[in-house]
């Protein structure tokens, strides 16, 4: 698509040569630049893929909701803090996938990764790590340790 908007063309020798690049690029690094990088090909991790995606597109929904409440609500009740939301993913790319979902989802923001920790900056804390990963983590990472491990 990029490639389409660069160029200003639907012209077959454009799509070609973009098609041609992207497959260059994509082979020659395909183990850096790939979210595919360390996923598991077998039926339930393609289940899994569809489900993550559901599952997402639903708490955005939700957590839209939820943030729009917050707002409209003249006392502005939030409890901002960053907290620690500890990780059971040992792939990299999982654990981006992870932080990636969580800074897409409205209310979240994922400030930082290290080791198995994400600092996530939330509109409305709740106490303890436990209850920030049970809240803001767990749903994703079901579906990201069938896909990745």
């Amino acid at each position: 698509m990029f490639w389409i908007l660069l160029n200003g063309s639907l012209a077959f020798g454009t799509l070609t040569a973009g098609a041609v690049a992207a497959g260059a690029i994509t082979f020659l690094f395909k183990d850096s630049l790939s979210v595919f990088s360390g996923y598991r090909i077998m039926p339930a991790s393609l289940v899994a893929s569809v489900r993550f995606v559901a599952f997402f597109f639903r708490e955005l929904v939700r957590a839209n909701l939820q943030l729009a409440r917050l707002v409209l609500t003249p006392s502005l009740p939030i409890r901002p803090a960053i907290v620690r939301v500890h990780t059971g993913l040992k792939s990299p790319v999982g654990r981006l996938l992870l932080a990636n979902a969580i800074t897409l989802t409205p209310g979240t923001l994922s400030v930082e990764i290290k080791g198995e920790w994400l600092y996530v900056h939330w509109v409305s804390a709740e106490a303890g790590a436990e209850v920030a990963t049970a809240r803001i983590a767990a749903g994703f990472e079901r579906y990201l340790e069938v896909m990745y491990g």
